[in-house]
């Protein structure tokens, strides 16, 4: 931030952002009084930030006008939503504190005020901390407390998200390391949360950005290839429309219609994880079909939507397969709708969403609506689908077996599983959570049918408790009176809440429990050579991130069975600093402190006395943006700024990241790469493909998976290349090879 007088220009600039946000205020306001204070909380802002400046210059203003925008139009929260957004930084970035908010606004507008700049003075942690590194477990405690603001108003984190979706807007201002620790924090942790409290553009908003950011290159040809189709299908998807209007609206509905492209991001996504080109993605465009549900009609809001259904699949064919009854179930945040694929008469397929005004008031401003509709006396059949995962989220938080070190990764995998459909033995249809077993499913329908489950029958079949559901499967857990809980159990359960219940249940047991994971750890200790004094339970107290007092729970837990102790012998080393190279699991340890770096520190790759590791979990090759992790011992851990790991350990460790440079004294070098390969099969199409590489280009390959499948020509080579400009020079030449139909980089 700086200070500099505003111009008339900026003063003009913030009385225009100002009137749009008034108006639109005034419309969320119930009566005079309310935005009485709406127009209060921004004079009184307004004079807090007064000729202070954000990075880009503007007026710092402008973000506070920003964020209550997104809250009232995106989000649609109230006034006092509102204000908090206008007043959120007022406590932290002015002379202004909580009591003189509570004195002027009261209780409920303060509370989220400080609820908020609590979340910022966690984020920003790393920077005040004076060593300038914070320990991993300073910043897992750190999202704890984040997150446990769910438990006193979920608005405070409706706000956040507005709050950080515009600072991803405007994240060009900000030096490279900061937007590699903001942005590796947004897919962490907030874009799974938009997901889940139902914030659909918000969510696709900032994963847009991160991938204009971290794949640059994808980004911008995804989006020219997205722009090119849309045009070239143009007229198509006009005459697809037209025929649907008239026939709905003959049937005698009130509804409006809109257009869906598909994201850049999302597109690159299911090119990455189904390894699939762009023109294999085949619901790049989605109708949206929204009606106003008829007072007068004798059919129900659900039945309504399988009303319009019968109609425009009375026109287009569509795909069985593909229909997505969102209606009858909704999905965990609460999203609700009816989803099938219909084909162009021209041979295009196109997904097509059929929804009520109230369920797209849900899918695009998610929580939010979902209580508006419930204040309102809406009560659905599916109404308590949000509040239970709500309600979810509040138990994980609380939980007494969740230390803090490990809960920032459990609510992550929570809020990024993938839902499944099943069945009852009635044929009634439920989510359950990918990769569940038939016991997490019991205890999903009740704590005491997993509690006395011996066993299940998946689609008639007999199988065992821990056998993995996949969808469609039709399911039957089969009980014993005499039954109850076993600590195996544990080692294949996947959903966090049945795994609590079981945790739970030996809660009763604990001190035999205890006893018994004590005993385990002697006999561990003692084929080392080693007594279990107070001195080295500390120790491992410590390396494992428990707390001083905590060696009864460390104990029960190892107990249970639910901790390894398998890399005890590492905890036994007074400098194995070679556990320390990133990633590290729980099991290894907490970090120590990282050394101090010289300010304004550039990483040449090659030109610099620190090592580099380039990291095998994505294979960077030169010209690929690339982010740096520095470790205690000085070396620097390189990966593509999208790696999943990277962004894991930058989400918890902000202060560890450093932006490396590719230096000349790599270009001689060489780095492994993947290349995927399909096509339709033909005699001498190996030998050309092989040839080129090792004749031509001379280059090395270090693998080759090719197979032929009913004439279809598929699969992958290793190689090794000198930067990205060469291997995309072998993919231009690999794609103009007669039979082979897609050549791309691929992930090794």
């Amino acid at each position: 931030m700086s200070f500099s007088q505003f111009t008339s220009q900026d003063l003009e600039l913030i009385s225009r952002e100002w009137a749009t946000l008034k108006d639109a205020a005034r419309k969320r306001c119930a009566n005079t009084e309310e935005f009485k204070t709406v127009l209060k909380a921004f004079e009184f802002a307004n004079e807090a930030h007064k000729n202070v400046r954000r990075r880009s210059g503007d007026p710092y203003i402008m973000h506070p006008i920003a964020v209550a925008r997104i809250v009232v139009e995106d989000i649609g929260l109230g006034y006092k939503s509102i204000c908090a957004a206008l007043l959120h930084d007022v406590v932290e970035d002015t002379r202004y504190t909580s009591d003189d908010i509570r004195n002027l606004f009261g209780d409920k507008i303060a509370s989220l005020v400080e609820g908020l700049t609590k979340i910022k003075t966690v984020l920003d942690n790393d920077a005040k901390n004076k060593s300038g590194i914070t320990e991993e477990s300073s910043q897992a405690e750190n999202f704890k407390r984040i997150l446990l603001t769910l438990n006193d108003d979920v608005r405070v984190i409706l706000i956040k998200l507005a709050d950080r979706l515009h600072n991803c807007r405007t994240i060009d201002y900000m030096p490279e390391y900061k937007r590699d620790k903001i942005l590796s924090e947004t897919m962490f942790i907030f874009i799974p949360l938009a997901h889940r409290l139902g914030l659909y553009e918000i969510k696709s908003e900032m994963e847009n950005i991160w991938l204009r950011y971290k794949e640059p290159d994808a980004y911008n040809d995804l989006t020219e290839r997205i722009q090119a189709n849309v045009l070239a299908r143009e007229e198509e998807i006009a005459e697809f429309i037209s025929k649907m209007q008239e026939s709905i609206a003959q049937a005698g509905f009130n509804f409006v219609i809109h257009k869906r492209i598909k994201t850049a991001y999302s597109i690159w996504r299911k090119m990455q994880t189904k390894n699939v080109p762009f023109e294999q993605v085949y619901d790049l465009y989605a109708i949206r079909i929204v009606f106003t549900p008829s007072g007068d009609s004798k059919e129900s809001e659900r039945d309504q939507c399988y009303h319009v259904f019968s109609i425009i699949t009375g026109i287009y064919r569509y795909k069985p397969e593909r229909v997505r009854d969102w209606v009858k179930h909704p999905k965990s945040n609460g999203y609700e709708a009816l989803h099938c694929t219909l084909m162009t008469e021209r041979g295009l397929w196109i997904e097509v969403q059929i929804r009520s005004k109230r369920m797209d008031d849900i899918a695009e401003k998610g929580i939010a609506a979902h209580w508006a509709y419930k204040k309102d006396g809406y009560i659905g059949e599916n109404d308590s689908e949000m509040d239970k995962w709500l309600a979810k989220v509040k138990e994980i938080l609380v939980s007494p077996d969740v230390n803090a070190l490990e809960l920032l990764d459990i609510i992550h995998q929570d809020l990024t599983a993938g839902e499944i459909v099943v069945f009852t033995p009635k044929g009634e249809q439920k989510s359950v959570q990918k990769d569940a077993t038939a016991l997490d499913f019991a205890y999903q329908i009740h704590t005491e049918i997993g509690n006395k489950a011996i066993a299940a029958k998946v689609n008639q079949k007999l199988v065992p408790v821990s056998h993995v559901l996949r969808t469609g499967d039709q399911v039957e857990i089969i009980t014993a009176e005499e039954e109850k809980p076993k600590r195996e159990w544990l080692s294949f359960l996947r959903t966090r809440y049945a795994i609590n219940k079981v945790m739970e249940y030996f809660r009763s047991e604990r001190r035999e429990t205890s006893a018994a994971g004590r005993r385990i750890l002697e006999n561990k200790l003692e084929k080392l050579g080693q007594p279990l004094t107070n001195d080295l339970m500390q120790k491992l107290l410590k390396a494992y991130g428990f707390p001083d007092n905590e060696a009864d729970e460390f104990c029960f837990k190892v107990g249970l069975g639910t901790f390894s102790i398998d890399k005890i012998e590492d905890v036994l080393k007074e400098d194995n600093r070679s556990r320390w190279r990133f990633p590290w699991s729980r099991q290894e340890g907490t970090p120590p402190k990282a050394p101090e770096r010289k300010k304004d520190e550039h990483f040449i790759i090659g030109n610099s006395k620190r090592k580099y590791l380039f990291r095998s979990c994505c294979n960077p090759i030169p010209g690929d943006p690339i982010v740096g992790i520095l470790s205690p011992d000085g070396v620097v851990s390189v990966h593509k700024k999208s790696c999943p790991v990277a962004e894991n350990i930058a989400s918890k460790h902000g202060d560890w990241v450093v932006i490396p440079e590719w230096g000349k004294s790599y270009e001689k070098d060489s780095f492994l790469a993947r290349i995927t390969v399909r096509g339709l099969d033909r005699i001498g199409l190996l030998n050309d493909i092989t040839s080129y590489i090792s004749k031509e280009k001379g280059l090395n390959m270090k693998r080759i998976n090719l197979n032929v499948d009913e004439g279809i020509f598929h699969g992958y080579l290793d190689l090794n290349v000198s930067d990205k400009y060469a291997l995309g020079q072998i993919l231009l030449r690999l794609r103009s090879l007669n039979g082979l139909t897609n050549v791309e980089r691929a992930e090794i």
